[in-house]
């Protein structure tokens, strides 16, 4: 018996002059009837790749907003998270990063084959959105980690 995929993964919480963050909307197309979810942008750290070398290259990636690796700054939150997507079971180690940057509007620049049907759009969310809001968000602590934070 063979467990979960083990994945590093870097993750940005990329907030504008307002204090509102950018968020993927996102689905499993493996899981049609799973629904959607909102998460931070970013993604997988290769091989031979630093975790702020990732988040920049993801941000730049999924939102179009180029980064040098040393702007995302320090790991400002960790978790460890088990879920399944695309048939597969992952068990990920996420370093979070937080990054300012003034409002624009996020346009992908070099979207996987799987994100051109996994990701649904982006829209940026107020804290009291996020409090409010029905809707799956990820990481579930997220407006707690931004209490903390004083984003």
């Amino acid at each position: 018996m063979t467990g979960p995929v083990e994945r590093r993964a870097a993750r940005v919480l990329l907030l504008d002059d307002a204090g509102r963050i950018l968020l993927q909307q996102c689905c499993d197309p493996a899981a049609p009837t799973a629904g959607s979810w909102w998460n931070t942008t970013g993604g997988g750290v290769d091989e031979g790749e630093s975790a702020c070398e990732a988040a920049a290259r993801e941000l730049h990636e999924e939102t179009g907003l180029l980064v040098a690796p040393a702007d995302v700054g320090e790991v400002v939150h960790r978790r460890v998270t088990e879920f399944s997507f695309g048939g597969a079971d992952y068990r990920q180690r996420e370093d979070y990063f937080l990054l300012r940057t003034a409002p624009f509007l996020a346009a992908p620049t070099a979207p996987s084959e799987l994100e051109l049907v996994a990701v649904l759009g982006t829209r940026w969310w107020s804290r009291e959105e996020l409090r409010a809001t029905r809707e799956r968000v990820y990481p579930e602590e997220l407006v707690e980690v931004l209490d903390r934070l004083g984003a």
